[in-house]
């Protein structure tokens, strides 16, 4: 029995420890600059022969790499300005195509540079939105990448839309008229009137493109790549997937079957409403009909290899008649910016967005996750430290699991007063181990003791330990969200070193030294102290391998986000509490009758 007790105990700390560290995402390789495949034409969403999307692909390529600065700065633009959100808007072809985000840096440091989230075609890394018309009409001129819009205004700011505006000498005129929330929700309100004596017929879209490789962890804790939210359904596709090698495994999808057609190597559906877009750890890029219930056709699509890739996920509506004298409309949403989970559940609902917050990797068990994210917020409200947070969260943890820790430390007490007799069994029945067995389960029968009592407490708590680990990993909520003291990211490994004396001593340790922090050695003292208020295994080799655990757990906890690492070593210390609590209030065990 005490042989089962100690190989469940290992491979419950193999199963976490282990586990973890592959879930820990490697080193994320320097993004590739787009090529000159980025001018690869695109169909129209949905079609394979249509007219030619004026997004990817109607401009010259330049005749070498050009930086992001001198992209921007050689075009006319109109500056996007707000308390949250920095950039422009290209009037050569009217795209959504420069934004920063002000209020998250690159590091920890507030000097470090804000991130860039959108960037021109032709630049490094290009990432843009833009909108338009396709003519089904043959001979229809309608607006393109080398279009060169008018602006009623030179900054778009909040309450401070622009309007853009272009005559296509034919009598159509075209007008967009872009907004933008005082968070990332920007909303573009297209119109076509036709003063001409010919009916024609055109087709809204709308899209988000990329070029180059992105930069995607290699950890699956947390979905980098093309999302969807069609038909109601949540459907992830893999940058892998779209290559056009591997499309027959397209369909990854959270919890629901998902079958999009194929086409090429593109992948086709259609939806009534939803969103899509591009989705990294923290940031979304996604575009969707104001009109939730218009149906449109989307798609996703893929060219170039190498360092020449351009991905494009986008949507087209359907036909609109536009007669003598009349005008069309069409209402398109971009939302540009970070991940919070709270911001992206009041657009779902305000605005009627399916599950737009679900853009955030809660995973398979997001049922259990996504409480522990909205408990952690709500104590974060009341004490703006997520620190406190994730030690009220331990203690309220710790709360609901004291019945069975009660139970727990019961029969662990009851063992240490039945390790006599267990000693006295072993020389009994040292050669008959069968014999042995039975004897010592009827003696735990007799004392009411569990020997697997112990592990029940740790069993509970490893959702709680991995749904933690999510929050921590994939919310930027907790983008470096500080403590108190050296921690200044809860996401982040504690940065201080047993090597360099916590910071005493000026020097680098190499990388083969397992990083050691304060926090981990505090829950090696911990587990030590757990260690000695729990009775000892008979056999003195699994004794001392026991002993070893500690040290072996604070190793392996050198690299994981400092804010779990705090959970467990203040769990650990709520459990000497609880033990000792327990202890001083139980009735003297006494020792089963042999």
């Amino acid at each position: 029995m005490d042989n089962r007790r100690l190989i469940l105990a290992f491979v419950l700390s193999a199963a976490i420890l282990f586990g973890f560290q592959w879930l820990v995402p490697a080193p994320v390789k320097p993004p590739i600059p787009p090529h000159a495949a980025e001018q690869a034409a695109q169909t129209a969403p949905g079609e394979s022969s249509a007219p030619r999307l004026p997004a990817l692909g109607n401009e010259p390529p330049a005749p070498a790499p050009a930086s992001r600065q001198d992209v921007i700065a050689a075009s006319q633009r109109v500056t996007i300005q707000t308390p949250v959100v920095s950039g422009s808007i290209a009037l050569k072809g009217a795209r959504l195509d420069d934004l920063t985000l002000l209020d998250f840096h690159e590091t920890i440091d507030p000097a470090s540079p804000a991130i860039v989230l959108l960037s021109p075609s032709g630049a490094r890394n290009a990432y843009f939105s833009d909108a338009g018309w396709i003519a089904t009409t043959p001979g229809a001129k309608v607006p393109g990448a080398e279009t060169v819009w008018t602006a009623d205004g030179s900054t778009l700011g909040v309450n401070k839309p622009v309007t853009l505006t272009w005559d296509n000498g034919e009598g159509l005129v075209f007008t967009r008229k872009i907004a933008i929330d005082d968070h990332y929700m920007f909303t573009v309100e297209q119109s076509v009137t036709n003063s001409g004596s010919a009916s024609l017929t055109l087709k809204p879209f709308a899209l988000v493109a990329r070029t180059g490789a992105p930069p995607v962890s290699a950890s699956w804790v947390s979905y980098e790549g093309p999302i969807a939210v069609l038909n109601g359904v949540e459907a992830d596709f893999p940058y892998a997937s779209v290559t056009g090698q591997t499309l027959e495994s397209c369909g990854s999808t959270r919890g629901f079957l998902f079958f999009p057609n194929t086409d090429g190597n593109s992948i086709n559906c259609k939806s009534a409403g939803g969103w899509l877009g591009f989705s990294d750890k923290y940031w979304l890029g996604a575009v969707m009909p104001a009109d939730q219930k218009a149906p449109v056709q989307t798609r996703l699509s893929h060219s170039g290899t190498g360092d020449a890739q351009v991905y494009q996920f986008d949507y087209l509506g359907e036909d609109e008649a536009l007669p003598p004298g009349g005008t069309v409309h069409h209402s398109t949403l971009l939302f540009a910016g970070p991940k919070e989970v709270r911001l992206l559940a009041d657009y779902s609902k305000d605005l009627g967005i399916p599950r737009l917050e679900n853009s955030v990797d809660f995973g398979m068990f997001w049922f259990f996750t996504k409480p522990i994210f909205y408990g952690l917020d709500m104590v974060y409200k009341a004490t703006g430290n997520f620190g406190i947070a994730i030690l009220v969260l331990t203690i309220v943890m710790r709360a609901l699991f004291f019945p069975l820790q009660t139970r727990a430390v019961l029969s662990m007490n009851k063992m240490k007063v039945l390790q006599p007799q267990i000693a006295e069994l072993r020389e009994k029945y040292a050669d008959d181990k069968v014999r042995l067995n039975q004897e010592s389960m009827e003696l735990y029968k007799r004392a009411g003791a569990n020997p697997l009592a112990g592990c029940l407490p740790v069993l509970v708590q490893i959702p709680v330990f991995f749904s933690l680990y999510k929050v921590l990993f994939v919310t930027i909520e907790m983008r470096h969200a500080p403590f108190f003291g050296w921690i200044r990211d809860l996401s982040a490994p504690d940065p201080t070193s047993i090597w360099q004396g916590f910071g005493l001593i000026p020097w680098t340790p190499p990388h083969f030294l397992p990083a050691i922090g304060v926090w981990p050695v505090i829950y090696c003292v911990s587990m030590l102290l757990q260690q000695r208020m729990q009775p000892k295994p008979a056999d003195p080799v699994q004794a001392r391998m026991m002993q070893w655990m500690p040290l072996f757990f604070t190793f392996m906890l050198g690299n994981f986000p400092a804010g779990l690492v705090i959970y467990w070593s203040w769990s650990n210390c709520l459990v000497l509490l609880q033990q000792y609590i327990i202890t001083r209030h139980i009735a003297v065990v006494r020792p089963a009758k042999t």
